[in-house]
């Protein structure tokens, strides 16, 4: 397989194996049966291309290359658009030329890879366009795809949003729950505890739920305090108070709950530095594209 790219996207070490579960999802252990009883055998050489069929935000292109080479090695992959290219219906996101049978076999995986995470790019694009020139970023979640996280992440990425933590390994969030299991300490104190035994480097975030909550994360040392379902009125009062904080050049303000597209720049006026929007990533519809063959041009 030969590629136009320069330099081509290192892919998360997982991808390969996510690849073949869903080409095996597809093939089973007969393989396209269709194609088979239509062509016979690998059929000839042939010409096709993927194109957007819709107005969006592309992530997933270096995914659906290598699902090309997973089902055939001899398959050309050449890439006419890159992961994090805007396109509109029409464009051309890449071209394949390999045996028949293996441009079909590859096809649905390809566009199902391609589509969802091109969705995710699309959407988050669609959030970062309606905070233009506040100083809020928008960030994702840990509410990911199975299997799909660093993928889905990436493709957030892709769409000019910003990445939350990727699991719950790199990164301490105290929620509700955290402080409710230590109501001897109290919000800074638990802060304050947590910051001197985490790993150094390590951001800590702490949700809170009210104003008082947010000065106590602030007091005990958090990097991000997460404003959870403050409401617009609350989130500004919030930016205010907090704006005379001896610590507040040291975190971050971060808006969760009630955004959506009509919201978020009512929010993102605010003051606040980060939304955080789950959306992004579970509830992304798939951005329609579609592989078209060049029957003429089969040799």
């Amino acid at each position: 397989m030969t590629s136009s790219s320069a330099a081509r996207r290192v892919l998360p070490e997982t991808t390969p194996a996510l690849i073949d579960a869903a080409l095996h999802e597809d093939l089973g252990d007969r393989g396209d049966v269709t194609t088979l009883l239509t062509v016979g055998g690998r059929g000839s050489t042939t010409h096709g291309r993927i194109v957007a069929k819709a107005e969006g935000r592309l992530s997933g292109v270096a995914v659906a290359e290598e699902v090309f080479a997973r089902v055939d090695r001899e398959v050309r992959v050449t890439l006419h658009a890159r992961d994090g290219a805007p396109v509109v219906p029409g464009d051309l996101v890449l071209q394949v030329e390999g045996p028949a049978a293996s441009l079909l076999e590859a096809e649905r995986t390809a566009l199902n890879f391609l589509g969802r995470l091109s969705g995710v790019a699309t959407l988050t694009a669609r959030f970062v366009a309606a905070v233009a020139g506040t100083r809020a970023r928008i960030v994702d979640t840990r509410k990911t795809t199975p299997g799909f996280r660093l993928l889905e992440k990436q493709a957030v990425l892709d769409g000019g949003g910003k990445n939350h933590r990727i699991g719950l390994y790199d990164e301490v969030l105290l929620k509700e729950n955290h402080f409710a299991m230590a109501p001897e300490l109290g919000y800074e104190q638990l802060v304050r505890r947590v910051r001197a035994e985490a790993p150094a480097g390590m951001r800590i975030t702490a949700e809170a739920r009210d104003l008082d909550e947010a000065a106590a994360c602030a007091d005990g040392g958090a990097d991000v305090i997460l404003l959870d379902n403050f409401g617009v009125e609350g989130l500004r009062r919030a930016v205010t108070t907090l704006a005379g904080h001896p610590r507040r050049a040291a975190f971050e303000l971060e808006a969760s709950g009630g955004v959506n597209l009509s919201t978020v720049g009512e929010i993102a006026a605010t003051g606040v530095d980060r939304i955080s929007v789950g959306a992004l990533t579970h509830s992304a519809p798939a951005l329609d594209l579609s592989m078209l063959l060049d029957v003429a041009g089969a040799a």
